[in-house]
């Protein structure tokens, strides 16, 4: 997996991984994520599903904004709010 830092933003490209792979390890990435802590996700499509997902088991504790909208790159950099709404 490629890891870059950007503006003291990791840069998370899970391309790299097979599909099956990606949501665990952004999963993985959001729980470690401490509050004001972002980073960006680069993906091959909209990963707006993921966003419904991280919704439903992390309601309002976080921030999504798309850098980029494809159509063969995706760049969404989701973040921790420093106070759950």
């Amino acid at each position: 997996m490629a890891q870059a830092t950007h503006a003291e933003t990791n840069e998370i490209d899970v391309r790299t991984l097979v599909p099956m792979q990606r949501h665990q390890k952004i999963f993985e990435l959001v729980d470690q994520l401490a509050p004001g802590g972002k980073f960006v996700l680069v993906n091959d499509h909209d990963p707006k599903p993921l966003y419904y997902q991280l919704e439903a088991e992390h309601p309002r504790q976080f921030s999504w904004t798309y850098l980029e909208r494809g159509p063969d790159v995706w760049r969404v950099e989701i973040g921790r709010l420093l106070k759950a709404a």
